[in-house]
């Protein structure tokens, strides 16, 4: 059976959920993660940058939720070998057949040099390259090329998925955005309003119909105005002073209104950085209040243009560890 076929079974739009939670042991999930197709769950997500890889937790749901798809977002093209992501992804695919779909992004020049010693060059020309591998290489053909940004001499995966994994490409700006639909089945997004959406995804479709759009949409589910603010904006500061995610909004038409966080952020006072955040990019990049709203404002993504939306739910100071369970409950789709 494809992917798309499993998609076409659902009863209802893609719904996927961020994991593993943050502060829950990724042994102490499985009730939690087989619990979701009940409640309405479609998919569940990972990401790679300072917890869990990003493959354990999928292989781990693929056993406890077999109707799960099960996603990368994202899996950085700079720190691994492409052989070694081919085999991980094939072999996730070979667990879950059908169910998986393979995210890859250039990540941030943080998490690939500074934190992994590797250079950060041509982010672009890596994630394609990377790209244009596994569409070969997943099909078990054997691999001798000269790419832009790397060499592959006589590889064959020896293990060949059932069934292909959906490739997809987190992207931001144009040429990224571009490339995603040009050469992959669609987009990762992450951190941008569900207006940004309906300046984003025209570029993936330039690639042709049918094209996803996965959203990584930050929730904080708190109706205290002030904790949700609190939350967002720390959320907000640790993305926007990276590198790539300042260009990103700057791009977005962001400049005037966070300049004064950039300065603040760059004279050291962190403080005034986080003050500085209009509300207006809070209540936009942040979803918050009690869950009717915070599922309302993921049905904006939706209309916007984001088909497969992917809840990280961010924890709420002061709360209970089990309190996570009972908010992916009410946030679950009606």
């Amino acid at each position: 059976m494809s992917d798309a076929n499993v998609r076409a079974e659902r009863s209802g739009p893609a719904y996927g959920l961020t994991v593993p939670l943050t502060g829950l042991p990724l042994h102490a999930h499985r009730d939690l993660i087989a619990s979701l197709p009940d409640l309405g769950y479609t998919d569940v997500w990972s990401a790679e940058a300072g917890g869990t890889d990003a493959f354990t937790p999928l292989a781990l749901a693929a056993a406890w939720a077999p109707t799960l798809r099960l996603g990368t977002a994202i899996v950085p093209a700079f720190t691994r070998g492409a052989a070694t992501i081919a085999q991980s992804a094939a072999s996730l695919a070979d667990a879950a057949p059908g169910r998986v779909a393979i995210g890859i992004g250039s990540s941030s020049d943080i998490i690939v040099q500074r934190w992994n010693g590797i250079a950060f060059e041509r982010p672009y020309e890596r994630v394609r390259d990377v790209v244009r591998f596994l569409r070969v290489a997943l099909t078990g053909q054997k691999i001798t090329q000269a790419y832009e940004t790397f060499t592959v001499d006589s590889f064959r995966l020896l293990q060949v998925p059932e069934i292909q994994p959906q490739l997809l490409i987190a992207a931001l700006r144009p040429g990224m955005l571009r490339l995603a639909g040009r050469e992959a089945d669609g987009a990762i997004l992450n951190l941008l309003s569900a207006e940004d959406v309906r300046t984003v995804a025209p570029y993936v479709h330039e690639g042709g119909d049918g094209k996803e759009i996965v959203a990584r949409l930050f929730v904080v589910p708190s109706t205290n105005a002030g904790v949700a603010s609190a939350v967002a904006r720390t959320i907000i500061t640790g993305y926007l002073t990276v590198r790539v995610y300042r260009a990103f909004h700057e791009w977005l038409g962001r400049t005037e209104l966070l300049n004064p966080m950039w300065r603040a952020w760059e004279a050291g006072d962190r403080r005034a950085a986080l003050a500085a955040i209009p509300d207006e990019v809070v209540d936009g990049l942040i979803i918050h209040g009690t869950p009717e709203q915070c599922r309302e404002h993921v049905a904006r993504y939706v209309a916007a243009g984001v088909t497969t939306p992917m809840i990280a739910l961010i924890p709420v100071p002061g709360e209970a560890p089990d309190a996570a369970r009972d908010h992916i409950r009410a946030l679950a789709p009606r």
